[in-house]
């Protein structure tokens, strides 16, 4: 079979551990086999990183900005104990953040469903969407332990001398203390991604925040989406009969465990972070989850695995011993960003060929054949496959399949 030509190269972000064992028999028996794709490698495993002073991060970031696709393997962020096994320089901060932060965007995570796996909420039987802000909040806070006894403040000094000055608390000893902020331009941008994507996936947006404590801090975000909704997206959600609305954080949690799924769920970051894995084990698995991260214009995506490096089947692999990984959420991190290439390209033959990889690897499961930890879900009668049993019975299905 005539490989399919794909006309511009994607970026190759390499990780680490048993994922970027994965990664390769990914790349050797699912994509490079069928496509005709040039490829911007960077190796982003913890060496390397290193190595480089994570410039190399910096630079897989500006090569997305210019390719307008990236493709992630799972990467290992470093604390102490990393620090020491590797022999670091120091502890760099997470590929994901430092990403995120020079391609701004909007992480959406949503749920890769598979009948026979069970779910911890069987209500769910249509996809969860979470849309999970990726700047500012806690992830960019300024935190310190507070020594003893004083006063906090918080000051902001304008760049027209405007001065704004509040008192914070009177500690009457040592605590802990965290200052955080956002931008209403990010804030705005969260709001037009979020919105288009619910349009490309005719699905409801919702918003959640704590706007009864945060009056001003959350407010903003409450205010800010309903002005992008009223000035930009109203007539065309109002054509495709799709509705947006904000609802407080504890509504939204209790509404979302009762309803069925294909909705968009704005968060701010970190409930964003929270929720997504509580979605994806929601619906059965944290290895059955796609993340990509979507600018505002829609131009640029990054898409990866929602799960981490899967350290204790590394240290199998090193011992030689046969391991069982669950490798659907990083295939689906190659068809997402495929999908992309092919979207940006107008590559219809690209297209077909992820939808048909995403079907075949569900259709495979489906059909009883699975990695460990979803046979251990389906129950004890389930039989299962070694890690690269599981990618040569995708493979060969999707031979079939294509070939059809």
């Amino acid at each position: 079979m005539a490989k399919i030509k794909v006309a511009n190269p994607v970026v190759d972000m390499d990780g680490d551990e048993m994922t970027r064992i994965i990664w390769k028999m990914i790349k050797d028996k699912l994509i490079f086999p069928f496509l005709d794709l040039q490829i911007d490698y960077f190796d982003l495993g913890i060496e390397h990183r290193d190595a480089t002073n994570d410039q190399v991060t910096i630079d897989s970031a500006e090569a997305t900005k210019r390719h307008g696709v990236a493709i992630k393997c799972a990467t290992i962020t470093p604390d102490e104990a990393r620090v020491k096994e590797f022999g670091l320089k120091q502890m760099w901060k997470s590929p994901n953040g430092t990403i995120r932060n020079i391609l701004g965007g909007v992480i959406f995570r949503e749920p890769i469903i598979c009948r026979n796996v069970p779910r911890l909420v069987p209500s769910w039987t249509q996809p969860i969407v979470i849309g999970r802000h990726a700047f500012g909040d806690q992830y960019r806070a300024t935190d310190f332990v507070v020594p003893g006894a004083g006063t906090l403040t918080v000051k902001f000094e304008g760049a027209d001398g405007q001065v704004i000055e509040r008192k914070v608390f009177d500690f009457p000893g040592g605590g802990v203390a965290m200052a955080m902020y956002n931008l209403d331009d990010s804030i705005r941008d969260f709001a037009r991604a979020s919105m288009n994507y619910g349009l490309a996936r005719n699905f409801p947006v919702y918003l959640s925040t704590k706007n009864t404590i945060l009056k001003a801090y959350d407010g903003r975000f409450k205010d800010l989406f309903q002005e992008v909704f009223d000035a930009e997206f109203a007539a065309a959600f109002k054509a495709k009969g799709l509705t947006y609305e904000h609802r407080l954080i504890d509504d939204m949690v209790a509404s979302a465990l009762k309803w069925s799924g294909n909705y968009v769920w704005a968060c701010k970051n970190y409930d964003g972070d929270v929720q997504s894995d509580s979605v994806a084990q929601g619906f059965g698995s944290l290895g059955l989850m796609t993340s990509v991260l979507l600018t505002p214009d829609g131009k640029i995506m990054e898409a990866e695995a929602a799960h981490g490096t899967v350290t204790r089947h590394y240290r199998q692999h090193q011992r030689g011993e046969s391991t069982s990984t669950n490798s659907i959420a990083s295939i689906f991190a190659w068809t997402q960003g495929l999908k992309h290439r092919a979207k940006l390209d107008g590559n219809a033959d690209l297209e077909h060929f992820s939808d048909t990889l995403e079907k075949v690897c569900v259709d495979t499961v489906e059909a009883g054949f699975m990695t460990k930890d979803l046979a251990l879900l389906v129950g004890e009668e389930q039989s299962w496959l070694t890690t690269e049993g599981f990618i040569d019975k995708v493979a060969e299905n999707l031979t079939a399949a294509l070939a059809r």
